[in-house]
């Protein structure tokens, strides 16, 4: 077992970046001390343990450089508890397309829910409410080939684009509520709408995504320092 102090993570409980990491720490078992940051008053700790980018997640194992951005922290998790719960599947042609749709999650699916925050008038989100559609219908696709008929992305049980758009479940229904829209539905989604409801009852998970108080408070905050675009 980890000592207390062997293992830190700097983060916000309403990031996803940091539930991400947050989910494969519990799947794996690992103990460690998490330490909450005020992003609007960041800590010298964040400041100097991650100097490029200034935000979280980051992990700091024992006496090691600390480690920054999500995807880099998971699959060092996995690399260092391989025998635990293993995230990435062993096969080098599988681990790169796992790491082609995480990119696509991460740098096109997602970032299309801050777009449409900050994007002004009907129109404008309605055109990215139709963007955000074709991804679902896109990731619907991924699901059923990497899945291969089971219940995860991973087979059998939680895998890589488990955690990495299992993360998001919170921050989709919160889309989903204040947009008056469906990212994942019964006709276009079937089968990642029963995914959603696996992954957000996970053990590894129900502790770890933040409720919609927390949510709301994160929203706020984003609207003061990061408001929408004028008209």
């Amino acid at each position: 077992m980890a000592k207390k102090s062997e293992i830190k993570l700097l983060g916000t409980v309403a990031s996803p970046f940091v539930n991400r990491v947050q989910f494969v720490l519990n799947l794996k078992s690992i103990e460690y001390e998490y330490i909450e940051e005020n992003l609007t008053c960041k800590s010298e700790l964040l400041l100097t343990s991650n100097p490029v980018h200034k935000k979280v997640p980051v992990l700091i194992h024992a006496n090691k450089p600390p480690i920054c951005e999500s995807l880099i922290i998971i699959e060092y998790l996995d690399e260092i508890k391989p025998d635990v719960h293993r995230i990435l599947p062993s096969d080098p042609l599988e681990r790169a397309d796992n790491r082609f749709w995480a990119n696509y999650i991460d740098n096109e699916f997602f970032p299309l829910y801050e777009e449409m925050r900050v994007t002004p008038g009907k129109e404008g989100k309605d055109a990215i409410k139709n963007r955000i559609i074709e991804g679902s219908v896109l990731l619907e696709e991924a699901f059923i080939k990497f899945s291969r008929g089971k219940t995860y992305f991973g087979g059998d049980d939680v895998g890589y684009l488990d955690v990495v758009l299992g993360c998001f479940i919170a921050r989709t229904k919160f889309t989903e509520k204040h947009n008056e829209f469906k990212v994942f539905d019964e006709v276009r989604t079937p089968r990642l709408v029963e995914w959603v409801k696996r992954i957000w009852s996970h053990e590894a998970v129900k502790d770890v995504i933040p409720g919609n108080e927390l949510l709301v408070n994160f929203y706020t905050m984003l609207q003061k320092y990061r408001p929408a675009r004028a008209v």
